[in-house]
């Protein structure tokens, strides 16, 4: 099934592999760590970008950004002792040309600075105060320039009594790369860290930004281009990238005219007992994002409800036992999803294990994850590479962080527990499972086992509500019976899924979402090059 790129090129094949270049190249969407800045840094002199030149154009972006945020108001600009502090002092005395009153204060001794952080400090011709508390006094914006993005340690003694002081202050506070106390690595604060209002960063976003509780820390944030050389960054290999379209586009299922229901696939949703409208919202979700047909299989007891409740959804009823054989015997079912509302009866651990035999894209999600809980090890076998699993934290815990004695996965050396960041963490849960790891929040984290990675960051607060996580294990599910390869259709159900809930605004139900999903894919298409969307209709 090929599909169409909305601008009107042909992209890939869905259901053959996708373009895995995407997330490897760097891309407007990749997200460097600050060590790989710093190695883009370091490099940029002899790619005909001195180091003051790449200062000045830093702080020339904070200082335009504040211009568009704010009024001119009085302004203290605290500066460390590195180069964050020099862009600092760049911030200062622009402004002050632009009329803005200005005070600067920095943590350390003007003697100590060096390089190009010594030379934006000797720009700046007026006075230079210790920076601590009293220096807020009076401030209507604080411009935080105090430490950079790779932080070691957590702020201790006075400077820590300094953050604590921004924190409290009456005043709005844009911070320079990110706010004084984040790891822009991780996410992470190990101790004190300034609030934000705005955040201004420099030629790629970085991890930090995304993942909780950084992304909550920055407030606005905003990408400048300062004219980091493409030599400079062409040897750096992303880790991970902010979700978007451009990275899974060429390969997404758009219907075609020479289509037709069996063409976009056929998507298989095994049900439960109870919490009957988990499975009937997944399987709203596939057909509306994509599935040419969708059946619902469940046990006679409930059969009755969920025929009576679904309308273009298939229903069918399952024997006693639960067993699958007839349900899995039509080929033309080539996308299941099993978890949504199945219990924790015996029987949902053989259902899940009869699934993944059949080798066919699956997506396990909610109590197809739990049933395991006690024997992750025998889950984690059975995958394999055309599986997602959908765990929230809680889930991914029981699977992923067993005990610090649980024994490594026979065979592979791997550690049983998923240490690290919630990037690093989703990356070698893959990696060991061999299957792509949608590790959900508010910061969801998309992760294939060949290591490409994603961040989604469309994802409003309103989805935090029951129901939703079932919707998009149905428009995972949905995407994959329409042919889209596994860590794409995650990628994709995962930003539309934002997308859908943004559109609906406050007092989002989950029931909402699935007619939503039209409005999202309209918006996906007239995004990319077209109004009308005829494009979507070509052979």
């Amino acid at each position: 099934m090929s599909s169409q790129h909305p601008s009107g090129g042909y992209g890939g094949v869905a259901g053959q592999g996708g373009t895995p270049g995407a997330l490897t190249r760097l891309s407007p969407h990749a997200l460097l760590t600050p060590a790989q800045m710093g190695a883009a840094d370091r490099a940029a002199p002899a790619a005909g970008a001195p180091g003051a030149q790449l200062m000045e154009a830093a702080g020339a972006a904070v200082a335009r950004a504040i211009r568009e945020h704010w009024p001119p108001m009085p302004v203290c600009v605290l500066c460390g002792p590195g180069n964050n502090g020099g862009d600092g002092f760049v911030v200062a005395r622009l402004l002050r040309d632009a009329g803005w009153p200005v005070r600067v204060a920095l943590w350390g001794e003007r003697a100590a600075l060096r390089g190009d952080a010594a030379r934006a400090a000797g720009a700046w011709t007026g006075p230079v105060e210790p920076a601590a508390p009293a220096c807020l006094d009076g401030a209507g914006l604080i411009v935080d320039a105090l430490l950079g993005a790779g932080l070691g340690r957590a702020p201790a003694g006075a400077l820590e009594s300094l953050i604590q002081a921004v924190n409290a202050a009456a005043a709005p506070v844009c911070a320079i790369d990110v706010p004084t106390g984040l790891d822009g690595g991780s996410g992470r604060c190990p101790g004190a860290v300034v609030q934000a209002d705005l955040t201004v960063t420099f030629c790629r976003r970085k991890p930090g930004h995304l993942l909780l509780p950084g992304r909550a820390l920055c407030g606005a944030l905003v990408c400048a281009d300062i004219g980091m050389p493409d030599a400079a960054l062409a040897p750096l290999v992303p880790e991970a990238h902010a979700n978007h379209p451009d990275l899974w586009l060429d390969v997404f299922p758009w219907p075609r005219t020479d289509g037709h229901k069996y063409r976009r696939g056929h998507a298989l949703v095994v049900g439960g007992e109870r919490m009957l409208g988990a499975s009937r919202l997944a399987c709203q979700a596939a057909a509306r994002i994509g599935a040419g047909l969708v059946t619902l299989t469940a046990p006679s007891s409930a059969w009755a409800i969920q025929a009576g409740a679904l309308t273009s959804v298939m229903v069918e009823a399952l024997p006693p036992d639960g067993a699958l054989d007839q349900v899995l015997a039509d080929p033309r079912r080539n996308a299941l999803l099993i978890g949504p509302g199945l219990g924790r009866a015996p029987q949902g651990r053989r259902q899940v294990l009869d699934l993944l035999a059949t080798r066919r894209p699956c997506v396990l999600d909610a109590d197809a994850l739990s049933v395991f809980a006690d024997r992750p090890e025998a889950l984690i076998d059975a995958l394999h590479g055309q599986c997602a699993l959908t765990p929230h934290e809680g889930e991914f815990a029981r699977l992923f962080d067993p005990g610090p004695d649980a024994a490594p996965r026979a065979g592979d050396g791997a550690p049983s527990r998923a240490v690290g960041d919630k990037l690093q963490r989703a990356r070698a849960a893959a990696r060991r499972c061999g299957a792509v790891v949608v590790l959900k929040g508010a910061d969801t984290v998309i992760a294939a086992p060949d290591g490409r990675c994603v961040i989604n960051d469309n994802a409003p607060p309103t989805l935090a509500t029951a129901g939703t996580g079932d919707v998009l294990a149905g428009c995972i599910t949905g995407l994959l019976a329409a042919g889209m390869p596994v860590f794409q259709a995650a990628c994709a159900a995962v930003w539309l899924h934002g997308l859908a809930a943004g559109r609906l605004g406050w007092g989002l139900l989950a029931e909402d979402l699935p007619g939503e999903l039209p409005g999202a894919l309209a918006a996906l298409a007239d995004g990319y090059g077209t109004h009308d969307g005829t494009h979507l209709w070509r052979t």
